[in-house]
């Protein structure tokens, strides 16, 4: 039986993850996924291996002990009070959403320009993360990116064990000394959503929402010089905060059905433990994850990036997460468990100034990204009542 079909079988079904601890590393792995096709076959009244695994959405075999799979919430609940079980929760799919060349020169962390040296001194003491792995979870890579270039670099650290996994436009080549590994995880999301529209994405480690390439650039992208956004604004060299370090990308975010591109990603919790199963495995050093559900909906050992990052802490991995884009209200910070570093944004120390002159003469001083100069007087217009041809004016305002 297909995963798929067994979905439309049963319209209670869902995604559920399983949590079970930490593997003993007393069994093999397909003792590992027995043991877990084991709890399906009791609630689900078979026993046949086959079809049990039917509805197994992930097993994860690595550090983290556990399987995803297709249950009705009665299934769920029948498991959550077996021997062994920590936890059993809904996987839900979390939206992200896109989080400069300044930022490091702002916090004094860039390589030769700080005006205070402090920031420059530890990055020289730690030769700019040189041989340091960091795996980053998100939507993917677009690798012949300048910041991924590994011209100059070392070989490959012996101590790395992942691989580049091939898929649609993405092969072994596009890994380097620079970007030293890809995988790519959407079991979980094709349960929920059904196939991926490989029209909207790659089937592969390929990033198309661009999220994924921003935050590895941002982490540890290589010198870029006369780096700029379009029209050449916020010119000047572009580089991560460490950019001798080497990346490894986890793809765990599609797009979000019935949605487009720029209206949202889905990123399933399903997937994104598999991604720090095996991202753990792999020998990763840094785990950066920009995601995040909403804050203060779960017990940590309901939060799957809080459950990865836990297993990644006790094996020595730093784990670095997003605060979220929620606030200012109370309680709106993301992925605050005590053993993640959260990150949260702040303001920054420069504007994109822009006059606008009145027909009166009068100029009122304004922000912009536009580099195009118009000459000419124009209507002034209320932005609710603008549309952009073929759309709506609640889409064009949004």
């Amino acid at each position: 039986m297909s995963l798929h079909g067994f979905v439309s079988c049963s319209e209670e079904t869902k995604v559920y993850v399983v949590y079970l601890g930490e593997h003993s590393g007393e069994k093999t792995l397909k003792e590992i996924e027995d043991h877990h096709c084991s709890f399906l076959r009791s609630v689900k009244g078979t026993t046949s291996k086959e079809d049990a695994k039917a509805s197994l959405v992930h097993s994860y075999k690595n550090v983290i002990n556990g399987f995803s799979a297709l249950l009705t919430p009665q299934e769920a609940d029948m498991i959550s009070r077996m021997e062994g079980v920590i936890s059993v929760f809904h996987s839900d799919p979390h939206e992200i959403k896109p989080h400069t060349t300044r930022s490091w020169d702002f916090v004094s962390l860039l390589e030769g320009t700080s005006l205070i040296n402090y920031g420059e001194e530890m990055l020289i003491n730690a030769n700019y993360g040189e041989d340091i792995i960091v795996g980053v979870i998100d939507t993917g890579v677009w690798p012949e990116s300048s910041s991924f270039n590994d011209e100059g670099m070392g070989p490959v650290p012996k101590s790395w064990k992942g691989i580049c996994q091939e898929g649609v436009a993405f092969n072994s080549s596009h890994c380097n000394r620079k970007l030293i590994g890809a995988r790519y995880y959407l079991n979980g999301y094709e349960a929920i959503v059904g196939p991926l529209n490989e029209t909207r994405d790659f089937r592969s480690p390929r990033d198309v929402d661009g999220h994924g390439t921003h935050t590895a650039a941002t982490v540890g992208g290589r010198k870029v010089v006369n780096a700029s956004a379009i029209g050449g604004f916020a010119n000047g060299t572009a580089t991560g905060g460490a950019p001798n370090v080497r990346l490894a990308i986890y793809k765990v975010c599609w797009p979000a059905p019935e949605q487009s591109l720029a209206e949202g990603t889905t990123c399933d919790i399903a997937d994104i433990i598999a991604a720090f199963d095996a991202a753990i495995s792999d020998g990763v050093h840094v785990l950066s994850v920009s995601l995040g559900s909403e804050p203060g909906k779960k017990y940590y050992t309901q939060n799957g990036i809080a459950i990865g990052s836990l297993h990644a802490v006790k094996r020595n991995i730093i784990v670095a997460c997003s605060a979220g884009n929620a606030g200012p209200t109370p309680a709106t910070v993301a992925n605050v468990a005590p053993w993640i570093i959260t990150v949260g944004a702040s303001s920054i120390d420069r504007v994109f100034s822009s006059p606008i002159m009145l027909g009166n003469g009068m100029i009122v001083e304004g922000e912009t990204v536009t580099p195009i100069r118009r000459t000419r007087l124009h209507p002034l217009v209320y932005a609710g009542d603008v549309e952009i041809k073929g759309t709506t004016a609640s889409n064009t305002t949004g």
